[in-house]
C-alpha cells in the first residue's frame, strides 16, 4: 500500500508528508499504522477531483515557500523540511517533504534547514530555466520564521 501512495506523490503534493510519516514505519508495522494508511487512501476518494493544471501561456516568475516543524519525529526529535515552488505565480511544479538529517536544537535552526534545502530547489531550478533562455533578477522565498530569515540574511 505505501509503494502505491508513494507513486501517487508525483503527482498529489497534499498527501507527500503523511505518506512519508506511515513509510516510516513499514518495519514494524501496527495496526495504529494501518489505519492512518486506510485514512490516506479516504481522503484521496473524497479527493479524486483535486489536479494539477498547467496552461500553456502563462509567465515563469519564480516563487518558494517553506515550512518546518521542530522535533516534529516522536522517536528521533528531528523536524520535519517541507518547500514548495511555483511558475507562473499559481502553477506548482516542485515540492518536498523530508525529515531532516541532523537533530534541530531550536524552531528557527529548523526552519533555517529547512529554507537552505529550498533555496537548493531554486538555485537548481533557476540554473535550468537559465539554460532555456529565461532570466530571473530576483527569486522571492518565503518562510514564516523572523529568525530564520535573519541568519540567512547575515552574511557572516
Amino acid at each position: 500500500m505505501i509503494r502505491a501512495l508513494m507513486y501517487l506523490t508525483a503527482s498529489r503534493p497534499d498527501i507527500v508528508h503523511a505518506t512519508c510519516y506511515c513509510a516510516r514505519y513499514q518495519a514494524k508495522v501496527t495496526e495504529k499504522h494501518l489505519t492512518a494508511v486506510k485514512r490516506i487512501f479516504r481522503y484521496l476518494k473524497d479527493t479524486i477531483h483535486m489536479r494539477l493544471w498547467y496552461l500553456k501561456d502563462t509567465g515563469f516568475e519564480l516563487t518558494a515557500f517553506s515550512d518546518s516543524d521542530h522535533a516534529g519525529c516522536l522517536d528521533s526529535c528531528k523536524s520535519a523540511s517541507g518547500g514548495i515552488q511555483f511558475l507562473g505565480g499559481d502553477k506548482l511544479v516542485s515540492w518536498s517533504s523530508k525529515k531532516q538529517d541532523c537533530t534541530s536544537m531550536s524552531l528557527a535552526e529548523a526552519e533555517y534547514v529547512s529554507l537552505s534545502a529550498c533555496c537548493a530547489q531554486v538555485l537548481w531550478m533557476r540554473t535550468q530555466l537559465t539554460d532555456y533562455g529565461f532570466h530571473f533578477d530576483k527569486i522571492p522565498m518565503y518562510c514564516d520564521s523572523k529568525a530564520a530569515i535573519a541568519i540567512s540574511c547575515n552574511p557572516v
